[in-house]
């Protein structure tokens, strides 16, 4: 089976504190299952990184992660680079306005 290798970008890994840091100030225990999800998550990305669905039509490289979490969950904005890599962009939570 192809694995894909999976790096977050310098934006996303600020994505992921900044998501972290804001469910920390309510929960700790909240905050970390919020980070254990993504993380889980993204494991899909390295055997399947196609079954995602596009992020826009034009491009199919570009794509996005829907993971669920609670009453809304996270997205993953992510490219394939290549034939074993894959790039995740942007994580954001599903009720921010869009990727900044």
């Amino acid at each position: 089976m192809k694995r894909y290798k999976v790096r977050f970008t310098v934006e996303a890994e600020d994505d992921l504190l900044r998501l972290y840091d804001f469910m920390l100030e309510q929960d700790l225990s909240v905050a970390d299952r919020a980070l254990q999800a993504i993380k889980g998550a993204v494991e899909i990305l390295r055997f399947s990184p196609f079954s995602c669905r596009k992020a826009v039509p034009e491009n199919p490289f570009l794509r996005e992660l829907i993971i669920p979490f609670g009453s809304a969950g996270y997205v993953a904005l992510f490219e394939i680079e290549s034939s074993n890599t894959v790039n995740i962009l942007a994580v954001r939570h599903q009720r921010e306005e869009d990727y900044h």
